[in-house]
């Protein structure tokens, strides 16, 4: 059997028995890797354990710990106060405003990674607080990553201008921008209308409250839990003496401490850092994280066990196999045999599923690298409309970002609050699987078969 084909049905394999058994899919692509890379590829340890994904491991802990220990001190509820004000109240926009803001974040230039590091926290502590669907919010913060990727000063818009300039290929940067934009607001549409968003219209943080303050007072069925969310203190026959607009969004807020302040400033230093000075958000998180562990001690009692280390593991033992796929040349052979069959119609659709199940698992920008450089000569014949299939190759190439096993997905899993984890798993891997099956195919139909661009 030719060595390309082996680490595909070792993937195969491993998918099979994480969906059948209980095992956590990391552990055994940890195996797989060692089994295919030495018996197969005849790699040393040291090369395969090169796979290891450090940076995405580095970032996940990093940002879990960092917001473990504003979730301790209650800086993460103090941020939500904020955003809840912004929108005034008005629950069914939140989703939105999370899509919006890390659109705009890439859209200038910060790292798609870095924008949800940043983003998805708050947004999932959102989800946690006011009772929307986590995978709803989760996948709109990723969405709205990638709506903005393709600016022309972003990463992704100028990697991929700078392929189709250096090919010799029409190319419209704008085209491209706008292109991802639009689709990606479109999942956003579809995840609103069918994750629960329509339940969301008139909803607003007052009347979440005031259900709340009802249900734990005095005459109700004896309860004296607090609201969800809201100050401990405000429970049992307390509550009762509330009125329903002395919410979150309404009542006087709290005194800032010295803590929550300390972590803003933290908050405020990893973005500037990250977003404007590049620098790689896993050690400045982690260094923001140690300082304010330093400077607080009992802040940050019991984050370090608050830190996803199922995900961890997850993550790192998919994406060292997937270096020894690439290692055995698995994409190179099959993107080849694809680019080789002479129908360009058909070629543009293979090459973008191959760059939508490759990228769910690897580095897009790596991707995008890759397969537009396969699609050069039947794009130069002029058969079909350069720049369609490029923006059609940049979106299936990117979306797919949602995956569990991207750093984005990942992002997503790591940091959801008030779930079962091992559930959210499978409902993020069952989007993501949904979106490879029928992403690529809407890109293709609509940018690339009318011949338009």
């Amino acid at each position: 059997m030719s060595t390309e084909l082996i680490p595909i049905l070792a993937l195969a394999g491993m998918f099979l028995a994480a969906t059948v058994l209980p095992v956590n899919m990391g552990a055994l692509g940890f195996v797989a890797a060692f089994f295919v890379g030495t018996l197969s590829l005849h790699m040393s340890s040291d090369d395969i354990i090169a796979g290891f994904p450090s940076s995405l491991f580095l970032t996940l802990v990093g940002i879990t710990y960092l917001f473990a220990i504003a979730q301790n001190n209650g800086t993460v509820d103090l941020m939500v106060r904020g955003a809840v004000r912004l929108v005034r109240g008005r629950v069914a926009l939140i989703p939105w405003v999370m899509f919006g803001i890390t659109a705009v974040l890439t859209s200038i230039g910060a790292l798609g990674p870095a924008a949800v590091a940043i983003v998805a926290p708050i947004a999932l502590g959102f989800a946690a607080r006011y009772k929307i669907n986590a995978l709803l919010m989760g996948m709109m913060v990723v969405h709205g990553a990638q709506a903005g990727g393709f600016s022309p000063i972003s990463i992704y818009g100028v990697t991929v201008n700078d392929i189709a300039t250096k090919a010799g290929l029409t190319n419209s940067p704008l085209t491209l921008f706008l292109g991802s934009l639009l689709f990606n607001a479109a999942i956003g549409v579809l995840l609103f209308v069918f994750l629960g968003g329509r339940d969301l219209i008139g909803r607003s943080v007052h009347d979440d409250a005031a259900e709340d303050i009802g249900g734990s007072g005095a005459g109700g069925s004896g309860g004296g839990a607090p609201a969800t969310g809201g100050d401990s203190r405000s429970g049992g026959a307390t509550a009762t003496k509330v009125r329903p607009t002395q919410t979150l969004a309404g009542s006087p807020e709290p005194r800032v401490t010295f803590d929550q302040a300390l972590t803003l400033v933290g908050l405020a230093a990893l973005a500037v850092f990250s977003l404007i000075l590049d620098l790689d958000v896993g050690f400045i998180s982690m260094t923001v994280a140690v300082i304010l562990a330093l400077a607080s001690p009992k802040a940050q009692k019991g984050a370090i066990a608050q830190i996803s280390w199922s995900t961890v593991l997850l993550i790192g033992g998919v994406l060292t196999f997937v270096g020894v796929l690439q290692e055995a040349g698995t994409v190179e052979y099959v993107g080849n045999a694809v680019a080789s069959l002479g129908m360009p119609l058909l070629v543009a659709l293979l090459l973008c599923y191959i760059g939508a199940i490759v990228s769910a698992f690897a580095s897009s920008t790596a991707i995008l690298g890759a397969t537009i450089p396969l699609a050069v000569p039947f794009l130069l014949a002029g058969e079909v409309g350069a720049v369609g299939v490029i923006v059609a190759l940049a979106i299936s190439s990117t979306i797919v970002d949602v995956s569990p096993f991207s750093t984005n997905g990942a992002l997503v899993l790591a940091n959801a609050q008030n779930v079962d984890r091992d559930r959210f798993y499978k409902q993020i891997l069952e989007y993501s699987a949904l979106v490879v099956a029928i992403g690529p195919l809407a890109a293709w139909a609509i940018l690339v078969v009318p011949g338009w661009l």
